[in-house]
Parts: C-alpha cells; sequence; structure tokens
C-alpha cells in the first residue's frame, strides 16, 4: 500500500502503545510519551511544552524530523523510521520530596548532555554490541564515524515555584543506508548501526534501553544533588571517552580555536586542555580529534 508504514521491512513503525506499556508510569520511568508520525523538532515540540508548564517526565518520540537540529545550527534528518529522534523535558531545579530529590543548582546542568551521551553508549554497547565511544560532549562515535548525537537545551523558567527546565534531545542513525547519510561540515564522516555491522538494529527495544538508562543515570545524578563525581556519572563518562588523552583542535562558539591535548573532564563536565602554554577549562566547543 502506497505510504504505509510497512512497505519498507527493514523500518517498521514504532509501536506507542507498547512503548507506554514499557515506559510510563507506574510500570516505567517517565510520566508521559507522546509517539509523532512526522514533526519538525522533537526538541522543539518538548521546549514548546515545558514553556506552557508540562511537569517533567515528558518523553517525544518522532518516526521523522523534518527540521531536527544538532549543535551550531546543524539540520539533523533522516528517511522516516530510519533512526531514533527522541526529546524528553527534565526539571532538575525542581525539589521532588517523595524522591529526595533536591534542587540542582543550574551549574551543574553542564552534566545533562553528557549524562545522556553515557545513557547512548550503555545503550548501543548491550544491545547493538558495538564498540561506542563519545566525542566530547556527547557525539556517538563507532570507529572515527558519527553514528549519533545530543543537544540540550535550556528553556528559561517563569517563576520560582517552575524554574528553568532542560530539554535533552537524542538523534541516532539506524539502519541508514551510505546514500542517506548525513554531511557533516567539520570533516566527521557519518555512519549508522547497519552499516557499522550492529548485532541489532530493532529500534523499539534501543529506544526502550536509551530511555531507561536516562531514566536511571538521571535518578541517581538527582539523588546525589547533581553531584557528577558522587553519582559516578564522570566516572562512567570518562570511562567512554574517547577524547580524552588526544590531541584536538577545539572550534569556540565565538569563531576562535583551541589546540593542544586533551587532559580530562573538570567537576562541571568540561573539557581540559593543555594548549602548552597552560591548561584551558573549555565549556562548549566543536572537537576535532587530530591524528
Amino acid at each position: 500500500m502506497p505510504g504505509s508504514p510497512y512497505t519498507d521491512l527493514d523500518r517498521p513503525p514504532l509501536n506507542a502503545a507498547r512503548l507506554r506499556r514499557a515506559l510510563v508510569a507506574p510500570h516505567g520511568p517517565w510520566r508521559r510519551l507522546e509517539l509523532c508520525a512526522e514533526t519538525g523538532s522533537t526538541n522543539a515540540d518538548v521546549a514548546e511544552a515545558a514553556r506552557t508548564g508540562e511537569p517533567e517526565g515528558l518523553v517525544v518520540v518522532a518516526e521523522r524530523q523534518t527540521v531536527g537540529r544538532g549543535r551550531r545550527g546543524r539540520v539533523w534528518q533522516s528517511p522516516p523510521r530510519a533512526g531514533i529522534a527522541t526529546s524528553v523535558l527534565l526539571r532538575p531545579g525542581e525539589a521532588v520530596p517523595e524522591r529526595d530529590w533536591s534542587p540542582v543548582p543550574t551549574t551543574g546542568y553542564g552534566w545533562l548532555p553528557l549524562l545522556a551521551g553515557v545513557a547512548l553508549v550503555e545503550a548501543v554497547t548491550r544491545l547493538a554490541e558495538l564498540d561506542a565511544r563519545l566525542k566530547w560532549p556527547n557525539d556517538l562515535l563507532l570507529g572515527d564515524a558519527k553514528c549519533a548525537g545530543v543537544l540540550a537545551e535550556t528553556v528559561p523558567g517563569g517563576t520560582l515555584a517552575q524554574p528553568s527546565a532542560v530539554v535533552l534531545g537524542v538523534g541516532l542513525n539506524v539502519t541508514l543506508r551510505a546514500d542517506e547519510l548525513p554531511e557533516n561540515p567539520t570533516g566527521l564522516p557519518a555512519t549508522s548501526l547497519q552499516l557499522a555491522g550492529a548485532a541489532a538494529t530493532d529500534r523499539d527495544p534501543l529506544l526502550r534501553a536509551l530511555l531507561r538508562a536516562i531514566a536511571d543515570w538521571y535518578d541517581r545524578w538527582r539523588s546525589a544533588r547533581g553531584d557528577a563525581v558522587a553519582s559516578g556519572l564522570r566516572e562512567a563518562y570518562l570511562a567512554v571517552c574517547g577524547t580524552v588523552g588526544r590531541p584536538v583542535r577545539v572550534l569556540l562558539p565565538a569563531g576562535d580555536e583551541v589546540t593542544g591535548t586533551a587532559t580530562g573532564i573538570d567537576a562541571d563536565g568540561q573539557l581540559l586542555v593543555d594548549t602548552g602554554r597552560g591548561e584551558r577549562s573549555l565549556a562548549a566547543g566543536d572537537v576535532l580529534h587530530l591524528r
């Protein structure tokens, strides 16, 4: 049937009812899940919900994004049902007494995209059985090719009772073929789980594993009051980070760049780079791994 989501048997549609049974409370860690056949951007959808007062725990998943975004305004697109495009709504500045969660200062929010990166590596490593690494802050690499990315955005709060929200968006290439891969303006080639020889490319268990891992790490981080060291998040990130220890060139948001050796990740999630003239702490930037 023309237009049917079942015409490409390698790319079956997700089932909203099954996902909700597995992931939404009381059986799962999230509060509400919405599955869209198509949307402009899951991050934009969740950010709009946050502005209208949506509580923490919303998940939006799209079978296709038409104007999905990455860092520096880059477009993240893929054919329908060829990848995972999802965004979640977090409100780390709100206390949750029943879980003994105190508000996390906004200075700690920089760990959230790294948290999503760790969750992404865990899901891909366990189900796809691939050696996945992170390029700081949160690009998922298979070998020297990018397979996924994370975009975190802050939505300002309107009142003291409702402080800023954080939207975490994840885009993962699952069954994209070579002629469907996006171009990366930094020169890093793209790949997909299928092209990399993944043991599994079923998006349903991949999505479930990803969202459960995000929820699990968020719970640990909130329970440690946003302390990445006490929660184990910093240690877990360093264990899967392919940037630390390598020579790098970092393109900074202002247009300048820093070259040196990545030596570590500080307590705030910033990349430490030894430039040969001193150590720099970088909160944001595009990292290029140098040979």
